[in-house]
């Protein structure tokens, strides 16, 4: 998982991030700096309510309005109207300073546990694949496969870092009784599957078959 941690305070920013060493981090001490950071790859973010180029709660809402992705504030302002202000602009926590690391860690642990992509939705930079529902998307941009580029896809995937063999795909894939597959359906089907996937990391194994990397 990917959090970003938006917070002025370099000290604390670096706290933050050395306790959830579990996670991958990124960090932003102020808007100008999150916006650039803020992407399609990013899980979950932490974020201040006072920074020097604007209010995190300005910046929660902007966020609103194109992402679902998890926020919880991290802040000193612990008036109920601040909490109450905080949610209510799409927040998922709050949480007030001074804060245990340990809590911390434990409430982004239940914020991600909430939003957890399904086992079979594929995520990996701006790619996206939801095998149940059949939804592709490349950089949120949705993308039309048939149901051989579909299987071949689902097997490439769910096999990541592992070399298929032809002999292998062409019997995963072509596997309802038909007694003849022409001897380049393969060739064809994955050439196709990389005009479609710009930059998919469908590499050729000469002589063997295929692997994403």
């Amino acid at each position: 998982m990917k959090i970003l941690i938006i917070e002025d305070d370099k000290v604390l920013n670096k706290g933050i991030a050395l306790s959830l060493r579990a996670q991958q981090t990124v960090q932003a001490y102020n808007i100008a700096q999150a916006r650039d950071l803020l992407d399609g790859t990013v899980d979950l973010v932490l974020l201040d309510v006072n920074l020097p180029d604007g209010s995190g709660l300005d910046f929660c809402s902007e966020v609103r309005e194109k992402s679902k992705v998890p926020i919880i504030f991290l802040t000193a302002n612990d008036m109920e109207l601040d909490i109450v202000t905080g949610l209510g602009c799409g927040a998922d926590d709050y949480i007030t300073k001074p804060f245990s690391l340990a809590v911390l860690r434990a409430r982004v642990e239940a914020v991600l546990r909430r939003t957890r992509v399904p086992e079979n939705v594929f995520r990996q930079g701006t790619f996206v694949f939801d095998f149940d529902k059949m939804v592709f998307s490349v950089d949120g941009v949705p993308i039309e496969l048939s149901k051989t580029e579909q299987k071949l896809l689902k097997l490439l995937v769910k096999n990541r870092g592992v070399t298929l063999s032809r002999e292998t795909l062409i019997d995963r894939i072509w596997s309802d009784g038909a007694e003849f597959v022409e001897g380049n359906a393969l060739s064809v089907a994955v050439r196709r599957l990389r005009e479609k996937l710009v930059d998919a990391p469908i590499k050729t194994v000469y002589g063997i078959g295929y692997i994403w990397e």
